[in-house]
């Protein structure tokens, strides 16, 4: 720690005492000072009787807003980004009783519902690809039908080849 942070939290210590003795009962008192864009001076110091949630809060109601750049934001958006990719992809849970589990749960859901409608609509392909096939032996049939039928398959051949399997055997 250098001279000059130490000399400072020595001040900031005896007048945060000091401050206390005028706070009416149940204030909390916090002290913290930083270098923006540096760690290099990072100091925070609470009142024994302080808790870092209730000095989060006090600055909430006074302008600190989640629309902020900050790297403690960034890294939980990224947690949650991560607890859903794997959710969706059913790997890595999250045990009962972490914080992410309602993330990973949440994504979870949405990709069992993608893995359902993607194996629907392959059945679904592949009963018209069947039928196109009578169609093609039998002979007889509305060429519309086929044209129309052959359309609908490309559609479905397109959605499907932007799902690929989550969990590939």
């Amino acid at each position: 720690m250098s001279q000059e942070l130490n000399t400072f939290r020595e001040s900031a210590i005896e007048a945060i005492s000091e401050m206390a003795q005028h706070l009416p009962l149940g204030c909390e008192l916090l002290t913290v000072a930083c270098r923006p864009g540096k760690n290099d001076f990072d100091l925070v110091l609470p009142s024994p009787e302080s808790n870092l949630n209730n000095a989060l809060d006090a600055l909430r109601r006074h302008g600190l807003s989640v629309d902020g750049d900050n790297a403690y934001k960034r890294d939980l958006c990224d947690s949650i980004a991560g607890a859903m990719a794997f959710g969706y992809q059913n790997t890595n849970p999250r045990p009962e009783g972490h914080w992410a589990k309602q993330f990973w749960d949440l994504s979870r859901v949405e990709g069992e519902a993608r893995e359902e409608l993607t194996e629907a609509l392959k059945l679904n392909r592949e009963n018209l690809r069947a039928c196109q096939a009578t169609i093609h032996v039998r002979g007889g049939f509305d060429p519309a039908y086929v044209s129309e039928a052959q359309a609908a398959m490309k559609v479905a051949d397109e959605a499907l080849a932007k799902y690929p399997p989550l969990n590939p055997a």
